[in-house]
């Protein structure tokens, strides 16, 4: 059973930064990929940024140039450094990771940015 458990939401103020961290149970790179999804309130889930099993990133138009995504090791963690936040960037920020067919979700974490 694959769990991941997010860390590092809160509240900042527009143009403020947050660094989200995602640790899963087991090597991430026995994940073909990993990434992050958003879901403000009222709003369906959507995808933010990923990356892959070989280290591509790729990310959403609306946080291309302020987000990064990136790992450390094989071990863990796999953070989402959140720049130049806005207000539109709020919502619960949850990880995925795909292995196969599967996805696995974590529980979520809050971020609320403040104009």
């Amino acid at each position: 059973q694959v769990q991941l458990v997010e860390s590092g939401g809160g509240l900042v103020q527009a143009g403020e930064s947050l660094r989200l961290s995602c640790v899963a149970s087991g090597s991430i790179f026995s994940f073909n990929a990993m990434g992050w999804y958003r879901q403000a309130a009222g709003k369906q889930r959507e995808w933010v940024a990923a990356i892959t099993h070989g280290g591509t990133t790729i990310y959403a138009g609306s946080v291309k140039g302020r987000f990064t995504i990136s790992r450390d090791n094989a071990k863990n963690p796999v953070y989402l450094q959140m720049d130049s936040l806005n207000p539109e960037d709020t919502g619960v920020y949850y990880c995925n990771a795909q292995k196969g067919v599967s996805n696995y979700w974590g529980q979520g974490t809050q971020v609320t940015v403040s104009s």
